[in-house]
């Protein structure tokens, strides 16, 4: 437990104070937010915001990796293969967010990278995550993935493997891909405007916190000599409480980088800070056997690029016609009036219950198998 508070306070600590010495660095190197031109001309106050120092998620993904490392050694938990790989993916989505950014910054443009250079780069760092997370296997057996999707914990007859070991990796190596492709864009639409992505992404890592933290509390390290109840309701999670640890190690650093993101913002975190937290949720959700669950645990990010979904469907359709004034959802309401800090409050809000009624969900499952 002491891990836990310790990294968690030490990334809260290091974003809250150090953030200001971060935004001096941005501005000398000029890392300034660029707006979309038609964005501007519909959306005036943003006008505003051009200026603004950017990549700011660099602050909060050197703050986690740093009150991880301090929270594991002071509570003697040295860092797991499964804590890395969170890591893996945080800042490798991350620098493919920073490749964007920089070329944005550098050229003056709203356009970096292209879509599709975009998700090459995003499989590149989800492929190793992949292997390796289905490799290295504890006293128990257990490695940090398993090769079956999963809900709750995992669906027996869903085994990629069952249709032989070539065949089956490469449906795992997507099926990995394809949620962190997913996570990473998804977070990635839902930042545009101020504080949104942070709080959301403190609302569902700090849901994942708790998830790994009760599946280490019920964890099945006792084999045979566990009861067959217990057997029945364990989790064969590899390493849960040092996922607990640097997913609570995310939520002290995205709480100190909201104090200085929160409307009206001093720092946007970027496209470097968005896959980052789309990164460590796909993680979260593979390493603690939940992908499906992460629909819901997860949903506010879903919102985004499904209206965006949503609306190039309706335009093709109906040959012209709009379901939304303007898409991702959140620039719909603010077309529609709303001011930026009521979306946001409220979108936290959604962001709170589901990721409680994942929580919730989660829970009831435990006790109908205990």
């Amino acid at each position: 437990m002491r891990s836990l508070l310790t990294a968690a306070a030490i990334s809260l600590a290091f974003t809250l104070f150090l953030t200001p010495v971060f935004l001096r660095l941005f501005r000398k190197w000029g890392w300034a937010q660029v707006i979309r031109t038609p964005e501007d001309i519909r959306n005036p106050n943003h006008q505003t915001k051009r200026g603004t120092p950017t990549m700011g998620g660099t602050i909060f993904i050197v703050g986690t990796i740093v009150g991880y490392l301090v929270g594991c050694y002071s509570g003697n938990n040295p860092p797991t293969i499964s804590g890395l790989l969170v890591i893996w993916m945080m800042v490798g989505l991350g620098v493919v967010g920073f490749i964007d950014d920089y070329m944005k910054v550098r050229q003056q443009r709203f356009m970096g990278l292209s879509g599709w250079r975009k998700i090459v780069g995003q499989v590149i760092v989800t492929v190793p995550f992949g292997i390796v997370a289905l490799n290295f296997p504890n006293l128990y057996g257990q490695t940090p993935a398993s090769p079956y999707i999963s809900m709750f914990r995992d669906i027996q007859p869903l085994w990629f493997m069952a249709l032989g070991a070539v065949l089956g990796w490469l449906l795992y190596l997507a099926w990995v891909s394809f949620i962190g492709v997913a996570f990473s864009n998804s977070t990635n639409v839902t930042d545009g405007l101020d504080g949104l992505a942070a709080g959301s992404g403190i609302f569902v890592t700090g849901a994942y916190s708790l998830i790994a933290f009760w599946q280490f509390n019920q964890a099945c390290w006792g084999g045979s000599d566990l009861s067959s109840g217990a057997q029945m309701a364990c989790y064969p999670t590899r390493d849960p409480f040092d996922l607990a640890i640097i997913s609570a190690s995310f939520v002290g650093a995205l709480v100190g980088f909201l104090w200085w993101n929160a409307p009206k913002a001093k720092v946007f975190m970027g496209d470097v800070g968005s896959m980052a937290i789309g990164g460590v949720i796909a993680a979260m959700a593979i390493l603690t056997r939940t992908e499906l669950l992460a629909v819901l645990v997860a949903g506010v990010f879903i919102i985004g690029p499904g209206s965006v979904i949503l609306q190039r469907l309706y335009f093709k359709i109906t040959r012209g016609k709009r379901l939304f004034l303007m898409s991702p959802f959140h620039h719909h309401l603010e077309m529609r009036g709303w001011s930026e800090v009521t979306i946001v409050v409220r979108m936290w809000i959604i962001a709170g219950l589901l990721a409680v009624s994942g929580i919730g969900f989660f829970y009831v499952e435990w006790l109908s198998r205990t």
